[in-house]
């Protein structure tokens, strides 16, 4: 029996600021989509400065894919709850809910960039997901 399920993530970040030098205008080099037809999801991740900031990071292989997929829960899930509490959080931070369930496997790679990118979202912005 197949199941069809839709990971669908996308992040529209902008500074908490108003100061038009702190949101940058992303380009395609600041774009980051990974698809998987067969489980029907998609993750886009839009930030300035994320590819750069990746490519200093340690690889896929220094984490189990276990080990990102506990972060990920954690942090999913901090993640929503201040996405439904928009006067306690930035909504220009917090936008939009993340669609993890975390009894679908979705492979190393897009565990890797979600841990990734929440490590680089709470550097960047000085946010404390746990």
């Amino acid at each position: 029996m197949k199941f069809t399920y839709l990971f669908y993530l996308c992040f529209f970040l902008f500074s908490c600021g108003s100061s038009p030098k702190q949101s940058p205008t992303p380009t395609e080099d600041d774009k980051v989509v990974i698809k998987n037809d067969e489980l029907e999801y998609e993750v886009i991740i839009i930030e300035p400065g994320f590819n750069s900031w990746l490519v200093t990071q340690p690889p896929q292989n220094f984490y189990t894919q276990t080990a990102l997929e506990i972060k990920n829960r954690r942090w999913v899930s901090e993640w929503n709850r201040r996405v439904l509490q928009p006067y306690n959080f930035n909504p220009n931070l917090y936008e939009m809910q993340i669609n993890y369930d975390a009894s679908i496997d979705y492979g190393m790679e897009v565990n890797y960039l979600l841990f990734q990118y929440f490590t680089y979202f709470q550097q960047k912005y000085r946010q404390d997901l746990y």
